[in-house]
Order: structure tokens, then C-alpha cells, then sequence
């Protein structure tokens, strides 16, 4: 499980700081990926939980990953990078059917919280 503990806004969008036994880390969710987030329905604990705790890690387009989190006939899909130091940024999110991206679970192309 994780806690947020902070929510910080920035020029990009929120920072989310959240907790995991016992470490903290920034995640920045920009303005587009909480807009997107809000058209498919998906609340941010939902998105975070995709990047954190992923079924699966794909790359992406521009040196990205997308993590997925599959539920039940749809997916999460998280497309994020990393910031110069090191911290992920999620770019955008969307809610597919999962037949169209899902590989069936347990690759992974990289972990935010290994």
C-alpha cells in the first residue's frame, strides 16, 4: 500500500509525494494526464496504484514506459518519463480495452518502486 502524504502544485501540474514502507518518493502527474484521468472517470489513487504496483510495463514512443494495470475487460495505461533528476513524470493516461495493448502480465520494461 502507499499514503500520500503531499499534494504540490507546479507550473507542469501536481506533484504527488507518496509513501512506501517507509520511503517517500514525487510522482508529477501534469495538467493533460489529470485532465485525461477525469474524462475516463479514473481517480488519481487508481493511476498511482497503475505506476506503482503495474501488471505490466511497456515501452513506449520517445524513450517513455506506459504501465498497465488491467481491469476487467480495460486497462490502465499510464504513459510516463523520467525529469532530469531522476523523478517519474506521468504525460498522459487513457482507459482502452485491454485486448488491444494488455501481453498478459509480468513484463517489465521498468519499475518507479522496485
Amino acid at each position: 500500500m502507499f499514503e500520500i502524504i503531499e499534494i504540490e502544485e507546479k507550473e507542469r501540474g501536481k506533484v504527488y509525494h507518496i509513501r512506501i514502507n517507509k520511503k517517500d518518493i514525487g510522482i508529477m502527474i501534469t495538467w493533460h494526464a489529470i485532465d485525461r484521468s477525469e474524462m475516463w472517470g479514473l481517480d488519481m489513487e487508481r493511476v498511482i496504484n497503475a505506476l506503482i504496483y503495474p501488471e505490466e510495463v511497456v515501452i513506449g514512443h520517445r524513450s517513455r514506459y506506459i504501465a498497465h494495470e488491467k481491469e476487467e475487460e480495460h486497462l490502465i495505461r499510464a504513459v510516463y518519463e523520467y525529469d532530469e533528476e531522476g523523478n517519474p513524470v506521468v504525460i498522459t493516461v487513457y482507459f482502452p480495452y485491454a485486448e488491444r495493448y494488455y501481453k498478459g502480465g509480468g513484463m517489465y520494461a521498468d519499475k518507479i518502486f522496485a
